[in-house]
């Protein structure tokens, strides 16, 4: 399954959270590499909006905070544009975007490495799936 969408400008928060420690260690054990720190944000097409539910139906790994005073998050092993990475899911109560807009960790900063801007159309499929093997 595949799901397209446009790279969206986000609210600079991903930085501060890819990089603690504990962070930084659940990661790279559960994907094989550091994140880079800060996150992509993916808004979905409205064509594609209905199967965003099945899309992320099936989580990969969580991670899982060693201070209580943050929240665990779920992650989805995906591809975007070809490239690994995880996209996030926070708990509800600090979900900054709506349901349509994705984050996605990976271990470069995406935008630069794929020559992407804000507003230009990206592929996210499952890291999984042998049909999008880019």
């Amino acid at each position: 399954m595949k799901l397209k969408g446009v790279i969206q400008k986000g609210v600079g928060k991903g930085a501060f959270f890819t990089s603690l420690d504990w962070v930084v260690a659940q990661f790279q054990n559960a994907m094989g590499f550091a994140p880079y720190p800060g996150t992509v944000n993916v808004r979905i097409a409205e064509e594609d909006l209905s199967r965003l539910a099945d899309f992320f139906s099936k989580k990969d790994f969580a991670i899982v905070p060693t201070d209580p005073r943050f929240c665990a998050g779920s992650f989805k092993k995906v591809k975007i544009n070809g490239i690994a990475g995880a996209a996030v899911f926070p708990s509800e109560e600090v979900r900054v975007h709506g349901k349509d807009v994705i984050e996605i960790i990976c271990g470069c900063h995406i935008k630069d490495t794929l020559g992407l801007k804000d507003g230009d159309p990206v592929l996210i499929t499952d890291f999984h799936d042998p049909s999008y093997p880019f």
